[in-house]
């Protein structure tokens, strides 16, 4: 299989051009090249999607292309360049482009944001679902029914530039006691960067189509924490603290500065980690235990010291803890 992947240097298109070029697919990545090698295995043409020079891939034919771009520019000029010269275009999209995140349950056929007006830039984190949207709109538009539109949660493991899930195997790995946050039965998904590109090569050789949700089993939040633990090699304990407490006392959900990552405010967001999946698994989408995933993580930590990883430092965990034991003390 041709396999064209419009980056190949950074993370998720790193992961989906080392599964392809693994199980034996002529693979070239088209990228700047400032985040790193492609993989082993696969070609490396120079094109920044910013200035695109499209003419360095003229003549060549293509049975997949595999884009992850969030700028809605990027991905209009390059199905634009090569609807002519492929037979199929992988976009992969992300959850977040969902109108209403409070529901449980829900699969791809969910109403979506509308996308943002002109006024609004493509590169506008503020806007990261609605230009998700277009950009999925410019795909299946050139490509029609050749197009697969994949929607991950949250993606995790080793490389992540993010840092959120990160935060988790290093916490446990250092802490004897950690804050875990909300309920211990709050839902929480994610899947492993190597897990989501293994089945989008598959889903490409397999020649499916439409749209897709994709992510891991919906996990209590009990057992997600257990299972990284596991992964780690410890055995902390779990000082559950309320979402109201976290929220007064200005802790920020999902990721940054002074954050707790995997944690969503309760009701508005209980439906961003609780998707349904099933047409996904039907498809063939397998994924690897928790444990593998933080044990990984945190072996490329221990390699990787300049990585990024957002949240809590041991200091703010340990105020807040000291905070909530009083505020306990007064309730019970």
């Amino acid at each position: 299989m041709r396999t064209l992947v419009l980056g190949g240097t950074l993370f998720l298109s790193h992961a989906v051009a080392a599964s392809a070029a693994a199980r034996g697919h002529e693979v070239t990545c088209a990228a700047r090249g400032v985040s790193g090698p492609v993989p082993e295995g696969a070609a490396f043409v120079p094109l920044d999607r910013d200035r695109p020079d499209w003419s360095r891939l003229a003549g060549r034919q293509w049975d997949v292309v595999v884009d992850v771009s969030r700028r809605p520019s990027q991905v209009r000029a390059a199905v634009d360049a090569l609807v002519d010269a492929a037979a199929s275009y992988v976009f992969v999209s992300t959850c977040s482009v969902y109108a209403d995140h409070s529901v449980p349950g829900q699969g791809p056929e969910a109403p979506v944001l509308a996308p943002p007006g002109p006024d609004v830039a493509d590169d506008d984190m503020e806007h990261y679902g609605g230009l998700k949207v277009a950009c999925e709109q410019a795909v299946t538009e050139r490509f029609g029914e050749a197009a697969l539109v994949v929607r991950p949660g949250l993606i995790v493991g080793p490389g992540d530039p993010s840092g959120r899930f990160a935060y988790w195997p290093r916490r446990m790995a250092e802490s004897s006691t950690v804050l875990a946050p909300g309920e211990p039965d709050d839902p929480v998904q994610v899947i492993d960067v190597r897990d989501l590109a293994a089945w989008l090569v598959g889903a490409a050789e397999r020649q499916v189509r439409g749209t897709f949700d994709a992510t891991g089993p919906r996990m209590r939040r009990a057992d997600v924490l257990a299972a990284v633990a596991a992964g780690v090699g410890t055995e902390p304990r779990l000082v559950w603290v309320p979402q109201e407490f976290l929220l007064e006392n200005g802790v920020a959900p999902w990721m940054g500065d002074r954050s707790l990552p995997l944690w969503l405010p309760l009701p508005e967001y209980a439906g961003l980690m609780d998707r349904d999946v099933t047409a996904t698994v039907e498809a063939g989408l397998v994924v690897r235990p928790l444990e593998e995933t933080a044990r990984d993580t945190f072996d490329w930590l221990q390699q990787a010291p300049e990585a990024k990883v957002v949240g809590l430092s041991a200091t703010e965990q340990r105020e807040l803890l000291h905070r909530w034991h009083h505020v306990d003390l007064m309730l019970s």
